[in-house]
């Protein structure tokens, strides 16, 4: 199953990237939700946190929260704050079923978030 995110890995359509690694991609969210709003991805296809297997993904999601912590010392969101997301099913707003963190900030957040 193709999806958008895959297609931004292909470089099949325009990104606004702002990290990569072999195993990962960061990139802006095209609707923000604060002044900062990006999303990590796996370069690898995995429809939502149900199909993580800790053996088998542990390393890689490790890549992600590295990257997003780098990502929010590039962004200069490290020391206010920010809050990592990820969506699971449709109750829960995943639109695209491709695994994704978001890494907000740039702002207070609220509590509680939903």
């Amino acid at each position: 199953m193709s999806t958008i995110f895959s297609k931004i890995i292909k470089r099949e359509i325009p990104a606004d990237i702002v990290f990569e690694s072999e195993n990962v991609l960061a990139f802006r969210d095209i609707n923000p939700q604060a002044p900062t709003h990006i999303l990590i991805i796996p370069k690898i296809e995995i429809p939502s946190v149900r199909e993580i297997n800790g053996k088998e993904h542990a390393a890689l999601l490790g890549e992600m929260f590295d990257a997003a912590n780098k990502i929010a010392k590039k962004e200069g969101i490290a020391e206010d704050g920010f809050r990592l997301v990820f969506n699971c099913g449709p109750n829960a707003m995943q639109e695209v079923y491709h695994l994704h963190m978001h890494l907000i900030g740039g702002r207070k957040m609220k509590w509680p978030p939903g």
